[in-house]
């Protein structure tokens, strides 16, 4: 499989792309300002202290943009920039916080559409201008491609490895790596680890289903029964937060219809991988990869949603498979808002659900774990060859060098973020080094 970005790594927005992204920019933020929902699925479980009058907006907002900053500039930026594709790090994140940060409702969407304007007109000039430079950190950094691609096929391995120990978690990853290797050979122009992250989740998902199955059967056996208790407080939180969501549907709608037709445009990525396989316009291979990860989240989403009375901007991210793959934005738009309807309709089934589905339960704790495992992996492998692109040893030796420091320092850059935004950093500090006639800058 290639390696070169089909797509390049420009940003020529239509006219239209660029009113959905400020459009949509504009929605989200109105919708974080009425804490309805929020991207960063580590800010939702404090809204429901902001929504119960127990904590104010400023101290809110603080957390957001805490919780959000180091992924907003060390992974969402230099990914849409190495990548010609936007992402939701970039896009939803600041505006969680710009509409949190909003004290008025009519606010709140002024600054997420200035946002979303910043994004559409801004990032082609920085873009320009990085390409220009002696040392080009963009282009070495679409060196992260091939890395995160290969390495995020292992993650269901990683999952069935933690879950149900190494004899499975051997089985598949010598099933994963027979059929990449099989990929390679019979489909070369298919993404080679598709099918292999397609039969290690479904390996995953039955060892899971079939757990639970035996266990409902022992408990049967033995005499018991679930009971929940009328007076359950979480169950009435619970209830409480699925009618909240409710009550807004068409907004959510509008949102999911949103979110869709932006995945429709094919100038926007969910993931990391993805972003790599829309920009090389593989889009049922993009398709194929996040679809999976949604199956590591709708547990988080909806329990964290049900708690707090707050949702996923995304929802459980199911409207970007779909909106890949769909021809028209038109259909995009419709296909998307049934899509957040069912979601969030279907929220309190899916709670009761995964009360009685423990292993499958666990199976998505495991699997966002060994997505993170993965990508933390494949980031760094990646940044450090954009490093050696752009520096040689001398580039290694920098990225590497501010990578390590961010880690001893308390990391005020998360870890997943902290490589990418050390290649541009890095970048930086190589062109002062060139300027100053210090720095010869690797050829090819």
């Amino acid at each position: 499989m290639s390696t070169a970005l089909a797509a390049g790594s420009g940003f020529d927005f239509t006219l239209a792309q660029q009113l959905t992204v400020i459009a949509l920019c504009a929605l989200t933020a109105f919708i974080a300002h009425l804490a309805l929902a929020v991207f960063n699925d580590g800010v939702r479980p404090f809204l429901l202290d902001f929504i119960q009058g127990r904590t104010t907006r400023s101290a809110t907002t603080a957390v957001s943009f805490g919780l959000s900053a180091g992924f907003i500039f060390g992974l969402g930026a230099p990914m849409a920039l190495s990548t010609g594709v936007l992402n939701p790090w970039l896009l939803f994140l600041p505006t969680d916080v710009l509409g949190m940060l909003a004290p008025k409702k009519w606010l709140a969407p002024l600054l997420g559409g200035v946002w979303g304007a910043v994004v559409v007109f801004g990032l082609n000039g920085a873009n320009d201008i990085a390409h220009d430079l002696p040392v080009d950190f963009l282009t070495a950094m679409q060196q992260m491609s091939t890395p995160i691609l290969f390495l995020f096929t292992l993650f269901p391995v990683l999952a069935i490895t933690k879950q149900f120990g190494r004899g499975w978690g051997a089985a598949a990853g010598a099933i994963e790596v027979a059929l990449v290797v099989l990929t390679m050979k019979l489909w070369p122009n298919m993404f080679a680890g598709a099918l292999a992250m397609a039969v290690g989740v479904l390996m995953l998902i039955g060892l899971a289903v079939s757990q639970d199955l035996r266990q409902r059967r022992a408990d049967r056996s033995a005499g018991k029964v679930d009971e929940v208790a009328a007076d359950d407080p979480m169950a009435s939180l619970f209830s409480a937060s699925a009618a909240r969501l409710r009550r807004y549907l068409p907004l959510f709608m509008v949102l999911g219809g949103g979110v869709c037709v932006l995945a429709q445009m094919h100038v926007f990525g969910g993931g990391e991988a993805t972003s790599f396989l829309i920009a090389k316009g593989q889009y049922a291979e993009a398709a194929q990869v996040d679809f999976y990860r949604v199956f590591g989240f709708v547990p988080l989403i909806a329990t964290t949603a049900l708690a707090s009375g707050a949702y996923g901007i995304a929802g459980f991210t199911l409207v970007y498979p779909f909106g890949y793959l769909l021809p028209n934005p038109v259909l995009a738009a419709v296909v998307g808002a049934l899509v957040f309807a069912v979601e969030v309709l279907a929220l309190s089934w899916i709670g009761r659900a995964l009360g009685k589905l423990p292993s499958v339960r666990d199976s998505s704790e495991h699997l966002r774990s060994a997505i993170g495992d993965t990508l933390q992996l494949a980031i760094l492998f990646g940044s450090l060859m954009a490093a050696n692109a752009m520096g040689g040893g001398l580039g290694i030796l920098v990225v590497g060098g501010l990578y390590l420091f961010n880690d001893v320092a308390g990391r005020p850059v998360v870890r997943m973020a902290a490589a990418p935004a050390a290649v541009i950093v890095g970048g930086v500090l190589l062109n002062l080094l060139y300027w100053l006639d210090l720095f010869t800058p690797v050829k090819g």
